[in-house]
């Protein structure tokens, strides 16, 4: 296996590292849990994280204007919950904490115990479980995915307007009721801590729908060009909503160049225009990827004023764009 790494075990704690080492605005708690240096003095505090892997997810988003804290697991693999309560009590100012939660069921179940204990310290803690990918039909089981970045983004702007808790819980949940999301790839990750690939996936074949840690997608065929991917992805994602204006954002999977993410976006605009369906607002780059995996993922979302100006309103994150 040929990885940038010293050993696998390391893997986790040397990245951690050598974040803090490129961006002086953060802290690291409790070996794996990064915090904002200039902890925010008042507004709800926003947490999120998971298994790491997914870079710049989490961990680069926390910045003015998006997350206070992000707990990173090990690759693939949910953080524990006394990490999340360290989480918590570092990033609450007396104004509420916000736990940002990917549909995983690790994810769920150690986020909502740290917030269970959370509360049982005093802290006033709630949650929103982020549902986006359309590859899964049970709208309760579907798993949290790249839309995830724009709920950092949405809730970031609607803590800085100050407003409380349970409003902010309220206008992300319907947010999220029109954020559908799906990916695609065409090479799996080769995951450092196993020294093995993600899933099986042969040198001519494709797979829609595959999850960001290698899960199964909807089905798997032969390789096509982009623009009759991207035609199978958009089909997917107009099951579920038909609106005629749509914030889009195109994440790359970690292993895909940037001359082949402006060509799948290329594509993905003509698609969209075809369709007579306009674009408010087109995001493009590696937001949340699956380590080296080759593809890409959709994101849509019903327009909104509100949410509009979130994704244009001030971050000090280096990673969103």
């Amino acid at each position: 296996m040929k990885k940038l790494m010293n050993d696998r075990e390391s893997f986790l704690t040397d990245m951690i590292d050598g974040l803090k080492l490129r961006d002086e605005a953060i802290d690291i708690i409790e070996e794996t849990v990064v915090v904002r240096r200039d902890k925010k003095q008042s507004g709800v505090a926003l947490v999120s994280g998971g298994g790491s892997g997914h870079e710049p997810a989490h961990a680069g988003y926390v910045a003015e204007g998006m997350l206070d804290a992000a707990v990173c697991g090990e690759v693939f693999t949910s953080p524990t919950p006394d990490k999340v309560l360290a989480a918590i009590k570092a990033a609450d100012n007396g104004d509420g904490v916000l736990l940002i939660i990917k549909n995983y069921s690790g994810d769920v179940m150690n986020f909502e115990m740290a917030q269970e204990m959370a509360q049982a310290e005093g802290h006033q803690v709630s949650s929103v479980v982020v549902r986006d990918d359309v590859a899964i039909d049970n709208e309760e089981q579907r798993r949290g995915v790249a839309g995830t970045v724009i709920v950092h983004k949405y809730a970031g702007y609607l803590s800085d307007q100050n407003l409380p808790l349970d409003e902010i819980v309220e206008k992300v949940e319907g947010m999220m009721e029109s954020l559908y999301s799906i990916g695609m790839a065409i090479a799996p990750c080769l995951v450092p801590t196993t020294g093995e690939y993600g899933f099986d996936l042969d040198e001519d074949e494709m797979e829609i729908g595959v999850g960001i840690h290698g899960e199964k997608g909807i089905y798997r065929e032969k390789s096509e060009t982009v623009d009759k991917i991207v035609d199978r992805m958009l089909e997917e994602l107009f099951k579920h909503t038909d609106s005629s204006r749509l914030i889009v954002m195109v994440n790359g999977m970690g292993g895909t160049p940037e001359s082949e993410l402006s060509i799948a976006t290329k594509y993905v605009m003509e698609n969209l225009a075809s369709r007579n369906i306009a674009v408010s607002k087109l995001l493009v780059g590696d937001y949340m990827t699956a380590l080296d995996m080759q593809g890409f993922s959709l994101t849509v979302l019903d327009e909104d004023q509100d949410v509009l100006d979130s994704l244009e309103a001030k971050t000090r994150s280096k990673y969103f764009k």
